[in-house]
């Protein structure tokens, strides 16, 4: 099977770690067109709705004569390889070249080929998806095509009127629609819940033609994810619409470093600061010596509302007692989930809402801006 690029798996395969289990899955077989003798191998359990944020678990295995086995040990979710010819010496790692390959526990899998052409072998699920993939490799293959036909060039040096953005963007849609016309043909396969993955904007519509047994059966947790991840998305753009400057700043009510309830409400009357940060966000901390300065300077005008966002309720505490931040703080618990109420894709990012309640300020990023704003409010 042609290598493809399944974003979405891409992104969450280096989030998630294969737990302590009881079966094994190996994979195995021979490789061509490698200078190495070792391989890289990232491995993660498929995500869920429930288990998405974990971390990976790298190892390296040794080849010989292009030869190469590996065992993964997982539980009872399906586990996503990913594997890389190792770089020699100060050799940067070759991101672009890789095998994925989907296992389930107890497989016995075997890979042959090359990282940019590879024959997955050994299941249930890659005889089917081997199957289906003829379906869709001429329209694969125009899109690849494409990629490597302006690969190196010069954006000045291309002739007038070509644009190469349209042009993928058309093959893109085009091997999409391969996808979800499968999807509708097989509503109950395995392997149309993962080609849903790779559908973008038409998710939705791929997920809607799934089945109920595919949404029930061995990638069942991956599909709530999916199905999760969109309701979270449709749940931003409303918030979005509503999050403005002049609107109204919507209620909530979170736990604070005490454990007792904080609601936004309870500060009317005064301006009030909501800060999302996180201890693990770099540019969060950055800021926090400016973030001192000002509530010293203007703490008799305003208040600030630390909204603490993807910690551990020890992590988050224990930032707060670390960099010493003396203004109210609550933490994101999730439900709500107040960083999609506020409509957040960036950290640190602060909202200023006046004392009647309306949103008068969002700056977001570590900017200078909202410091200036803060002086010309408070002159």
């Amino acid at each position: 099977m042609k290598k493809n690029v399944f974003t979405l798996l891409a992104g969450t395969a280096l989030l998630c770690a294969c737990q302590p289990a009881q079966k094994e899955t190996t994979i195995s077989g021979t490789l061509t067109g490698i200078e190495s003798d070792t391989l890289l191998v990232i491995n993660a359990p498929m995500p869920t709705a429930s288990n998405e944020n974990n971390q990976s678990k790298t190892d390296t295995v040794a080849m010989q004569d292009g030869k190469f086995t590996l065992t993964l040990a997982c539980d009872s979710l399906p586990v996503q390889a990913v594997i890389f010819a190792k770089p020699s010496g100060n050799k940067a790692l070759n991101m672009a070249q890789n095998i994925r390959i989907v296992a389930f526990p107890g497989d016995a899998l075997t890979v042959n080929g090359s990282v940019d052409d590879y024959v997955v072998e050994g299941s249930d699920f890659y005889a089917t998806l081997n199957e289906a993939q003829k379906t869709w490799q001429p329209a694969q293959d125009s899109l690849m095509a494409i990629f490597e036909k302006y690969k190196g060039i010069d954006p000045e040096d291309l002739p007038e009127g070509t644009n190469p953005t349209e042009e993928i963007q058309e093959a893109g849609k085009r091997l999409t629609a391969l996808y979800v016309d499968y999807i509708r043909q097989h509503p109950d396969e395995d392997v149309s819940v993962y080609l849903a993955a790779q559908t973008g904007t038409y998710m939705e519509e791929a997920l809607g033609l799934l089945s109920d047994k595919a949404k029930s059966g061995i990638l069942g947790g991956f599909y709530q994810y999916m199905d999760a991840m969109m309701q979270k998305e449709k749940a931003l753009e409303e918030a979005e619409a509503k999050i403005k400057e002049g609107a109204e700043a919507p209620d909530f009510t979170l736990n604070d470093l005490q454990g007792k309830p904080l609601a936004l409400s309870s500060l009317r009357g005064k301006y009030v600061v909501l800060d999302f940060w996180g201890s693990w966000c770099g540019w969060c901390i950055k800021g926090i010596p400016d973030m001192k300065k000002y509530y010293e300077k203007y703490k008799g005008k305003m208040e600030i509302l630390g909204i603490d966002c993807r910690d551990t309720e020890e992590k988050w505490k224990a930032a707060v007692e670390k960099h010493e931040l003396p203004w109210l703080h609550v933490r994101n618990e999730g439900n709500p989930d107040v960083s999609i109420l506020y409509a957040i894709q960036g950290y640190p990012t602060k909202i200023v809402v006046d004392p009647e309640g309306k949103i008068a300020k969002i700056v977001v990023g570590e900017d200078p801006a909202f410091y200036e704003y803060l002086d010309e409010l408070f002159k």
